[in-house]
């Protein structure tokens, strides 16, 4: 695999003749050549200077600074490439050291920084804010306070950092009781922390000083890689979509960039954002002054149009990979976009651990969160340990969701938010105690394991944009009125003795039984009091049987212990295909490839083939019989 990446790489290379490789070190200066033995000491210094075709190669260490590229790269096989040297860490942080701190009581120690440190930007006296943010009450500001790489808990008094309370509704409950508070005026930010038993003069104290760290201060900057890096602890501000949306790495209304193989955590709120820029609207619905009483429907609908009158269109915007990256420890989403997450692929990234501090909330939290992902591709993603773990809210038109792990969620693993379709969902593991929330139409759930519950509801206030197929031409708006949905050859998984808590969640499609538009289910598998739609047909269903699902993370490994018992390989199910699918009602759009070419749902989770006269019900084409650990990611 090492050999095969050096090849691609050699080959982008020699590719590009007049391309430059520049160097970056820890130890070099800006005012190098940049080559290999005289490297320049920043990547934002390298960032003015490369054109297309160039290759930026950062060496070890660790980087404090923003990267504001001048240029992108031309086409796809001109991009300009930002890569950590091969073999070595590189980390590029969004915050700084931070010594002299002086000793006060009970475990709290305070500094007092001049406000000229921080340049331009204070996140201490910035607060997080924006449409759909609810910020309980009380005041976070974007920055953050970090001890040997874990952030402490902002609090809104003094005496809740002397005497912090440890918050016993989150899993880091005893986290929770490292705390800080800040205060600023014209000239000092002073912050105080409680670091319990440690002296942060011995320790490794940073706090966030950059709204970024990899973001481009003008739109237009197409073709970029970013491969390898380690980046975290920025003073992220919240991506509403009506807004600029700016994460740690964000691509700011452009085309085609590579996110790759990094590691990135540790963001006030989004990891990465493939959002939309500030001149189409931002915050539109909390700037509305004059017009208070309409909501945040209308302002999102305005929103669109601006954003269709400035060129949105696959020719000039979106279609990003998003790739084997690791996301963790941003409070507000690992990857969320507004329209500019169009006709891309997000796959093979772990995220977790979203939103687990949950000092504030918004309707904009998850693992993964877009509106008006059309015809992008989410594949093969393990999201788990999220408040949500994918949510697709507006314009999800030829989208599709497959072979993804979900687990331990504590809302749902994914919710599907006033869309009309066509989307697929096929070929996931969805094992939180919510596994479907939909509030949309239009959507076909393939090959799915699905071991919580399934929701379904209509919204019959809010009109929702659709599309002509495969291109953002907006066809018109209407309201969800629920139904038009398809479910082929899913394993449904209930549970027999429900806590009080699960109790007014069904297991299964019984729900499905008031959709007010027609469904269709055919092929699916009931077990352990999942019960089936009076709408299905050629199911099987024994309510007593219990497949004894467990999950396992085994270091990097994860398995899956399940069992199945003998009626599920007597269904005779057959090949889904474009043609059995039909069209969405509303766009009247076909269930197809983004090229819009016919598909067939012929591999299964693993991506190995399907028979195609007789296909396995669920994710796993014949599995095996009886108890069984597979190792799923």
């Amino acid at each position: 695999m090492k050999n095969l990446k050096l090849l691609a790489f050699f080959l982008l290379f020699a590719g590009n003749v007049n391309a430059k490789e520049y160097h970056i070190s820890v130890n070099g200066n800006n005012n190098n050549e940049g080559s290999a033995l005289k490297p320049f000491r920043t990547i934002n210094h390298a960032a003015q200077v490369a054109d297309a075709g160039d290759v930026i190669t950062v060496h070890a260490g660790t980087y404090r600074e923003r990267i504001d590229p001048a240029r992108g790269g031309e086409s796809d096989a001109k991009r300009i490439v930002y890569r950590a040297a091969p073999g070595e860490k590189v980390e590029i942080k969004g915050s700084e050291v931070i010594t002299g701190w002086k000793r006060e009581k009970n475990g709290t120690w305070k500094v007092t920084i001049p406000n000229s440190y921080f340049g331009d930007y204070n996140p201490y006296k910035d607060s997080v804010n924006g449409d759909w943010f609810d910020k309980r009450g009380r005041i976070h500001h974007t920055g953050e306070v970090f001890l040997n790489g874990k952030s402490l808990y902002e609090k809104e008094t003094m005496e809740l950092v002397i005497n912090p309370v440890p918050n016993t509704k989150i899993k880091d409950t005893e986290g929770s009781t490292y705390t800080w508070y800040c205060e600023s005026d014209d000239n000092f930010t002073t912050i105080w922390a409680n670091f319990r038993k440690f002296n942060p003069n011995n320790e490794l104290v940073e706090i966030s000083t950059r709204p970024t760290v990899f973001y481009p201060s003008k739109p237009g900057i197409n073709y970029i890689t970013i491969s390898g890096f380690h980046v975290s602890q920025a003073a992220t501000q919240w991506g509403a979509p009506t807004a600029e949306q700016v994460g740690m790495i964000a691509t700011h209304w452009n085309k085609g960039w590579i996110i790759e193989n990094n590691v990135i955590s540790d963001s006030k709120c989004s990891g990465i954002t493939l959002g939309k820029e500030r001149g189409t609207g931002h915050n539109t619905w909390t700037a509305d002054k004059e017009n208070v009483n309409r909501d945040g429907n209308i302002h999102y609908i305005e929103v669109t149009f601006n954003v269709l009158r400035n060129g949105w269109n696959k020719e000039n915007i979106g279609s990003h990979i998003v790739r084997n990256n690791t996301i963790f420890n941003c409070e507000q989403t690992g990857i969320c976009g507004s329209m500019g997450a169009a006709f891309c692929i997000i796959e093979n990234n772990h995220i977790y651990n979203i939103w687990t501090k949950r000092q504030f909330s918004g309707a904009e939290i998850g693992g993964i969160k877009f509106h008006a992902a059309i015809d992008t591709q989410i594949r093969k993603n393990r999201i788990h340990d999220c408040g949500r773990g994918l949510w697709l809210d507006w314009m999800t038109q030829g989208t599709r969701v497959s072979g993804n792990l979900f687990y331990g969620n504590d809302m749902e693993d994914i919710f599907l938010e006033v869309n009309h379709g066509p989307f697929i969902v096929d070929n996931n593991i969805l094992l939180s105690a919510v596994s479907i929330r939909t509030q949309s139409e239009g959507g076909a759930y393939l090959h799915n394991l699905v071991a919580g519950a399934v929701h379904m509801w209509p919204d019959l206030n809010r009109f929702t944009p659709y599309f002509l197929p495969h291109s953002t031409n907006m066809a018109a708006l209407t309201t969800i009125i629920s139904g038009d949905d398809r479910f082929y050859n899913n394993i449904f998984i209930g549970k027999s003795h429900k806590t009080s808590a699960e109790s007014k969640f069904k297991y299964g499609l019984e729900g499905y039984n008031d959709a007010k538009l027609p469904v269709w289910m055919n092929g699916n598998a009931y077990y352990n009091g999942a019960k089936p739609s009076d709408k299905d047909v050629n199911f099987t269903i024994d309510p007593a049987f219990d497949p004894k699902l467990k999950l396992v993370e085994d270091g990097k490994d994860v398995y899956l212990q399940i069992a199945f018992n003998q009626n599920i390989y007597d269904q005779k199910l057959k090949m889904i295909t474009t043609e059995m699918l039909g069209k969405a009602k509303i766009p009247k759009a076909r269930f197809d490839n983004p090229d819009g070419t016919a598909l067939k749902i012929d591999t299964d989770y693993f991506g190995k083939k399907r028979s195609e006269i007789d296909p396995s019900v669920g994710p796993f084409e014949n599995p095996g019989k009886g108890e069984l650990k597979l190792k799923v990611w």
